[in-house]
């Protein structure tokens, strides 16, 4: 009589390891091939679901920088703005490029016009984000970037629109306009520690402050720094107060990023990639980016795109610019490394270029998240 077929494929060697031992092996694993072990098996698929991974990630020294990207367009199917999240995949795909890739359980976060913004902050493997929706209300929420889910935080003691945000030990510091009738610009800290706002800490900056740039909102050497058409001006938190830099009023930086204690923006209408030194109290053009900086020139001039801008990203500089390609318009990214070289002169060099995701978008905002 013959044999009797078997059924089915002998069980693999990993799944018969210790449930200690695979946890350990798939924490060593990228996160980004994640997806693919979790249709090996269920087993695989509730091990990379749960938070034990990420805790043994960290506790190995094997947690990844991965960069979220918030795009801002119209939603068709309600017919208002919302902000979507995309995650920027490193891994070359069949044709070999990188690709920004919706998360779809992540629910678009509606803003009230086309022109507003929304403050966005990375707080280790958390996303925060503070915007005015259309219906007159604070929307605050965190974002869970291991298990890409939203929790609502408590609402903002006061409501403000074009919301910026940046953090400093713990705090974030949320900068935005008044109502209406008072165009000044308010702040409110929101403590992640004890996930509250603190009392007392709202502000009102001077006349001069009306109509602070978009995107002008950076934490530099424990302090935040924000711009408007007139003056720069600089929160120190330890005194609790708001003073100007004059250096800083000598360029209109806005769209601007911190890497290694160093502010950066791009100069969209000279085309060059300029930097401040804090410390020496000094601006310079960052070299060697001449061939990068003149793929952006198509789009200095045209208002209808959204500006180029520079964000921090595993210690480099990440540049998102847009272009059109084949009447197309299209997210590019460039990824750029950073070299201060003898007399102080710093160099950048394009570790990677190339296009993302084709679309109208009215606003991005990238985050460096460490998961």
């Amino acid at each position: 009589m013959a044999a009797k077929k078997q059924s089915s494929e002998p069980p693999s060697l990993i799944t018969s390891l210790p449930q200690d031992i695979i946890l350990d092996i798939l924490a060593r694993v990228s996160r980004f091939d994640y997806p693919a072990f979790s249709v090996v098996c269920k087993h695989f698929r509730s091990i990379i679901a749960s938070p034990e991974i990420y805790a043994r990630r960290s506790l190995l020294g094997r947690t990844e920088h991965c960069l979220y990207v918030f795009l801002s367009c119209m939603d068709e199917t309600r017919w208002r703005y919302c902000n979507r999240c995309y995650i920027l995949c490193p891994k070359a795909e069949a044709d070999g490029e990188r690709r920004l890739v919706l998360i779809p359980s992540l629910p678009p976060i509606p803003t009230y016009s086309e022109y507003a913004t929304m403050g966005f902050v990375a707080v280790g493997s958390r996303i925060y984000a503070f915007g005015r929706s259309s219906e007159h209300r604070m929307i605050t929420l965190s974002i869970d970037c291991v298990s890409h889910t939203v929790q609502r935080l408590p609402s903002m003691p006061v409501i403000v629109s074009n919301t910026m945000a940046d953090i400093i030990d713990g705090r974030i510091y949320v900068i935005g306009y008044g109502n209406h009738n008072d165009w000044k610009m308010k702040m409110e800290v929101f403590n992640t520690e004890i996930q509250t706002w603190e009392p007392g800490m709202m502000m009102s900056l001077d006349k001069d402050a009306r109509y602070i740039y978009n995107n002008s909102c950076v934490a530099m050497a424990d302090k935040i720094y924000t711009k408007n058409s007139i003056n720069s001006f600089v929160y120190d938190p330890k005194e609790n107060k708001w003073e100007t830099d004059e250096m800083l009023d000598l360029k209109i930086w806005h769209n601007a990023c911190i890497v290694d204690d160093v502010l950066y923006y791009l100069d969209c209408y000279g085309g060059e990639l300029r930097a401040y030194d804090r410390k020496k109290r000094y601006w310079q053009v960052v070299k060697g980016l001449e061939a990068l900086l003149s793929e952006t020139a198509s789009v200095r001039q045209r208002s209808e795109d959204w500006s180029p801008q520079t964000f921090s990203y595993d210690g480099k500089l990440a540049l998102f610019f847009p272009r059109e390609d084949s009447c197309h318009k299209k997210i590019w990214c460039a990824e750029i490394s950073l070299e201060r070289r003898q007399g102080g002169e710093i160099w950048g060099k394009v570790d990677w270029r190339g296009g993302l995701l084709t679309g109208k978008f009215l606003s991005l905002k990238a985050l460096d998240v460490v998961v």
